[in-house]
């Protein structure tokens, strides 16, 4: 799970296979305290060239919501396109007062998260690798 190996957000569980109903265990390190959130996976999209999975919080999540990953590669021109989409809100009362700090958090992993997407598809262009091997 390459978008949440950023440090200061891992994911807990990375032997969990992204199948629909698959439980994610996501470590989130904030003001020098670790949390863990859980969420299920209720989507699966996966293709030649395509993949990407949608999960769903759970009640054992400081938000209510749900957030999609997606990864495409395009063989014929060499591209690669990662998206990611959430909707969410609190549902941690600490989470409601801090409301604008959850906020700017979720923009960091935004940013962090396609960093990191960029760094392994560079990774893949120097290893001569095809970037088909990021996707799963």
């Amino acid at each position: 799970m390459a978008p949440f190996d950023i440090g200061w957000v891992r994911v807990a569980n990375p032997q969990a296979f992204i199948e629909t109903g698959q439980i994610i265990a996501v470590e989130i390190y904030t003001f020098g305290l670790w949390t863990l959130n859980l969420s299920r996976i209720v989507a699966v999209m996966d293709a030649a060239h395509r993949f990407g999975f949608v999960y769903s919080t759970t009640p054992m999540h400081v938000e209510t919501g749900q957030e999609k990953f997606l990864i495409e590669f395009d063989p014929a021109t060499g591209n690669v396109w990662y998206e990611l989409e959430a909707v969410s809100r609190p549902r941690h009362p600490l989470v409601q007062l801090g409301f604008p700090i959850a906020r700017a958090l979720q923009h960091r992993f935004a940013r962090d998260s396609h960093r990191r997407m960029r760094q392994a598809v560079v990774c893949c262009q120097l290893l001569d690798v095809t970037c088909d091997t990021i996707i799963r």
